[in-house]
């Protein structure tokens, strides 16, 4: 199967061969992806526009529908990602509306709460296959990040990425895009993140221009462990609740004193503004 042409891989590529980051943000609503796109526009960035299960659930391919649209129809290179399916109802989801043309440019096959490494290729593998077949790039996590996400299942026992497995994992999964643990978690740490940045910097040399790396995990960080991570080799790097809170603080405070046009508006603005943040930090501003 040829990826020529695959919208987040040609994002991802660029990225790590010139040594910036992307930003895959989560959107939950129309008003995020376009605060999203409207941010990426103004800072000539490229970006990901990524949503969870539970929203495309919730609305399902005429809502997907309008996320590749806003994106692909933007004046610099936005894809869209589906983070974290793991359940199989939100994998077929994705899958049958991919096999009727309604196609993530890639998504997250994530079984990483499988007992062993074996058993998560087994799981991952037939979807990562028919995702392939649809043109669809897939990432996967080899390791377990522990915690939660909003409409996300609760994962406990984290288990760090062990580096020598990696290149027969992605080969025997057949996913593109690797998330690794590397002592990151969903949701707040309790105490300052201990990131093993030698995984990082052995996977990079490992997989280097084939292997874009991600990382999930990024509640409240330091800018300076941001910029660490991307100077070994991250890639692609997933931010939710940054943007989320202040979006919902703004939403809720206008909607209760402002008309309804106002209150939208103000939100979505809040929401690019921590956007265009994140491009700059990344170093992806000016790139697109």
């Amino acid at each position: 199967m040829s990826f020529d042409g695959n919208r987040t891989l040609e994002i991802l590529y660029d990225a790590e061969r010139d040594g910036y980051g992307i930003l895959a943000q989560t959107c939950y609503d129309a008003q995020m992806a376009i605060g999203l796109v409207r941010a990426a526009e103004r800072a000539r960035s490229p970006a990901i526009l990524q949503m969870f299960p539970v929203t495309l659930a919730y609305g399902k391919g005429p809502f997907l529908r309008f996320c590749l649209d806003v994106a692909h129809q933007a004046s610099v290179p936005i894809a869209v990602h589906l983070d974290h399916a793991t359940d199989p109802e939100h994998l077929e989801l994705a899958l049958s509306l991919a096999e009727k043309g309604i196609a993530f440019d890639s998504i997250m096959v994530d079984a990483s709460d499988a007992e062993t490494d074996e058993e998560n290729i087994e799981i991952a593998r037939p979807y990562v296959d028919r995702a392939l077949k649809a043109g669809v790039a897939v990432e996967v996590e080899l390791g377990r990040l522990e915690g939660g996400e909003a409409g996300l299942r609760m994962i406990s026992d984290a288990k760090l990425t062990k580096t020598v497995k990696a290149e027969t994992f992605m080969k025997e999964t057949g996913a593109i895009i690797l998330a690794p643990s590397i002592g990151n978690l969903h949701g707040s740490y309790l105490s300052p993140p201990n990131f093993r940045q030698e995984i990082l910097k052995d996977l990079h040399e490992v997989f280097k221009g084939k292997v874009p790396l991600c990382l999930h995990g990024t509640d409240e960080l330091p800018d300076a462990l941001f910029l660490e991570c991307i100077n070994n080799g991250v890639s692609k790097i997933n931010i939710n609740s940054w943007g989320r809170d202040p979006y919902a603080r703004k939403l809720g405070e206008e909607l209760l004193a402002e008309p309804f046009p106002t209150a939208v508006e103000d939100a979505t603005e809040v929401f690019a503004r921590v956007c265009e943040r994140f491009f700059a930090l990344f170093g992806s501003a000016g790139k697109a």
